[in-house]
Parts: structure tokens; C-alpha cells; sequence
């Protein structure tokens, strides 16, 4: 097949004709540009910012075959984008895809990845629109820009976190790090039951990107801050504190722990708290807003099925970001400064 044969054989039937026409797209794959209407048939008379986002996933630095199958490959690289939008309470439209390929991937194996994609995308009504395709000498890289929308005026930053507010969560962060963990030492599986062991590798390899969550706070109009938690909930916190010039506190006593994470740390020999904090690629949602207004929304997030967790406060600072637990004793609660850590492309 020839780079044109090959587009189509990946991208022909891969959406709906009706949920491109819901996106507003009056051309799609197949020419220069794609054509996407300024308003959509589901609001004309709206008025929109619009999000833009991008992500790009390497070989053997993002993903290896070991842990990840070629379906999660591109499944995980939408919703990484997907998530972006999501942490600016934002509405995920359209997308891009750009993939370098080398010549030891044939097309039918491309086409698993494109499976991936095409599954995030309708499960999240996004609309994919064109992209790129070229040759790779060494390893596959996949890039994907994700365009969102929000009401005018609305979008929630990191930059909004007030003195006061409360700190929180909407899932439970580390479940991710403990599945590549688990994925990359399969012995470790005789210890724990199946429902928990694959609860873990699927936080891993096809986390869920919480739009409705994020639209949620967005809606209830009290978020003052947002970010989802894609390097580690101490780094996330760290740019919310550094935006909004303001400290941060996390309690550990507070940070949720589930069943299926507690049980492979131990069984592991793992740090439940190192993953927690410095994981990272949970895709959960952390940001602040007004006590009073906490109870209330975590009422409307429980009538929806979604969590929300209070997890610590901000406080007039620098923008320091700081652990608070108990001392030996259990006696008084200490505070640890905490660095700003993860995976960083360039050390």
C-alpha cells in the first residue's frame, strides 16, 4: 500500500457520519485541510473560546510493548489530550493525529493504534479531522492535537487558587504508577486477586479522562483552580501553587487510598505515597475552590456517581507545596516542603 492507501485503510469507517455533522465538520481526512464550522448545529447562537492542546508520545520513553498493546498506544495518547481540555472544564472536539512510523511496523499493525484512537475519540464525541504521516528511522512517535471549547470568558486556570479554599481531588491518584509497576513485573501477580489486578493495569493503560467532571465544576461555577494530574499530584500542585502565587498543603491523612493500590504496595514492597505523589498519568482532576461551597458540590458529584475528595487547603505562600502528616508519635501533624518531581525529557 502507498502512504494514501494506507491514511485510508486507517482512518475509512473509523467514525460515525453523524457525529462528525454534530461536530461541525463539513470536511474531514482527505484534503489539505480539514473544514470545521465556526458554530455547530448543537449551538449557534453560543459564544465559545476555543482550547487547543497537544501531546506527543515516543517509543521507549512513553510506552513499550511490554506494557502497553498497540490499541492502548493510541487509545492513551487521545485521552491524554482529551484530559487537557477536561482540566479547563472544556468540551473536547476535534483532533489532528501525526504518527512517524518505522519500517518494522506494518499497516495492519498501524491500524491497531488507529483502533485505539478511533475508540477514545467516540467514546469521548470527538471528531477526527486530518493529521500527517511519515517515515521514522528509529522509533514510532505519535502526536495528537486535540482543539476544545468552552463558554466565553469561563475556562478554569491554574492561575485562580484563593487563600482559604479547599483542596481536592476527583479520583484517586497513584493507580496508574502501581499498573506499570505491575506491568513490568508480572510475578507480582500471584499475590493479588484478578479484579484488582486489572483494575490497576487498565488505570494505566487506558485512564479515563474526567470531562464530565471537569464540566461539572465548571457548570457549579465555585472551582477557583484546575489541573489534571498527568506528572504526579506533588507536580500539578507545585504549578497550581506557582501560578496562583499562593502555598499549598496536603494532608496525607486525607489522600484516598483504593483497596486494589494499598494491597499491591504492600504486596509489592512499594510506596503507596511515593506512587500517589509522584506517579503520575492518573488523569484525575485537582484543583481548589471555596470551603463553604466543598459540601454542596460534593453532593452534586455524588448524584452523578463521581468522586471528589478533599485532600488539603491553600494558604497565603510563595508557592511552596507542602506534605502535612503525622509525626512518629502520632502525636502532631509535621510538614515536609516537597519538591517538584517527575519525568523530565531533558535531565
Amino acid at each position: 500500500m502507498d502512504e494514501f492507501a494506507r491514511i485510508s485503510f486507517w482512518t475509512n469507517e473509523g467514525q460515525a457520519p453523524d457525529l462528525l455533522e454534530a461536530r461541525g465538520v463539513r470536511l474531514a481526512i482527505g484534503d489539505d485541510a480539514a473544514i470545521v464550522a465556526a458554530t455547530n448545529k448543537e449551538d449557534r447562537n453560543e459564544a465559545y473560546d476555543w482550547l487547543y492542546t497537544v501531546d506527543t508520545m515516543v517509543e521507549e520513553i512513553h510506552f513499550k510493548s511490554e506494557t502497553m498493546s498497540l490499541e492502548a498506544i493510541g487509545y492513551k495518547a487521545l485521552a491524554s489530550n482529551i484530559s487537557d481540555i477536561a482540566a479547563m472544564g472544556g468540551i473536547p472536539m476535534h483532533a489532528v493525529v501525526a504518527i512517524s512510523i518505522p519500517s518494522r511496523y506494518s499497516p495492519q499493525q498501524i491500524k491497531q493504534i488507529y483502533n485505539g484512537i478511533y475508540q477514545c475519540a467516540n467514546q469521548y464525541g470527538v471528531a477526527i479531522v486530518g493529521g500527517d504521516t511519515t517515515s521514522s528511522p528509529h522509533s514510532l512517535v505519535l502526536t495528537i492535537t486535540v482543539i476544545g471549547k468552552v463558554e466565553a470568558g469561563t475556562a478554569i486556570r491554574r492561575s485562580g487558587a484563593k487563600p482559604g479554599d479547599v483542596l481536592f481531588v476527583t479520583g484517586i491518584a497513584g493507580k496508574s504508577a502501581a499498573g506499570l509497576h505491575l506491568l513490568l513485573n508480572a510475578h507480582q501477580e500471584q499475590h493479588l486477586a484478578q479484579h484488582h489486578l486489572e483494575m490497576l493495569k487498565q488505570a494505566h493503560q487506558a485512564p479515563q479522562p474526567q470531562v464530565a467532571q471537569g464540566r461539572l465544576l465548571h457548570d457549579l461555577g465555585s472551582c477557583h483552580a484546575l489541573n489534571d494530574v498527568s506528572d504526579g499530584l506533588a507536580s500539578e500542585a507545585a504549578e497550581i501553587a506557582a501560578a496562583s502565587a499562593v502555598d499549598i498543603v496536603i494532608d496525607e491523612q486525607l489522600l484516598p487510598i483504593s483497596e486494589s493500590l494499598s494491597q499491591y504496595s504492600a504486596c509489592a514492597q512499594q510506596s503507596t505515597l511515593e506512587w500517589i505523589l509522584y506517579g503520575g498519568e492518573d488523569y484525575i482532576l485537582l484543583g481548589s475552590m471555596p470551603t463553604e461551597h466543598f459540601a454542596k458540590t460534593k453532593a452534586a458529584f455524588s448524584e452523578q456517581g463521581m468522586e471528589l475528595y478533599e485532600i488539603g487547603r491553600v494558604e497565603q505562600g510563595q508557592g511552596e507545596v507542602w506534605l502535612e502528616a503525622l509525626d512518629a508519635k502520632l502525636e502532631r501533624k509535621q510538614r515536609t516542603c516537597l519538591s517538584k518531581r517527575g519525568y523530565n525529557h531533558f535531565i
